[in-house]
């Protein structure tokens, strides 16, 4: 099952889930400000993205800046920031299977399709 973890407000989202749209293959949407990945699910994301915590973090989002810009974090400090601050997470985040693509540009998740 494909997976699309995605924010509504985010063009680049909405422009990867029209591309799952259009390859009339059936995917799951998960609306991840709404139901929020564990640290553990976000730890699969990375697996399957094959990153670091810190590559999927929006780092200009404000409450990055704020709160956690300049600090000297672990992963698991950052694995938290995400799971308590979802909006810092990069979308739109496509799964197929135990492999993943940031969809920055959207047409990334072609590569997956």
């Amino acid at each position: 099952m494909i997976k699309i973890y995605h924010n509504p407000r985010c063009g680049k989202s909405r422009e990867g889930l029209q591309i799952l749209e259009n390859s009339g293959k059936d995917f799951e949407v998960i609306k991840y400000l709404e139901d929020v990945p564990t640290k553990e699910e976000l730890k699969t994301l990375l697996r399957y993205l094959s990153i670091s915590p810190i590559d999927l973090v929006r780092q200009n989002e404000t409450i990055w800046k704020e709160k956690f810009k300049g600090k000297k974090l672990s992963d698991e400090d950052i694995l938290e920031a995400m799971a308590k601050n979802p909006k810092l997470i990069e979308r739109p985040i496509v799964v197929v299977g135990k492999k993943a693509v940031i969809g920055r540009p959207p047409e990334k998740i072609n590569t997956l399709l």
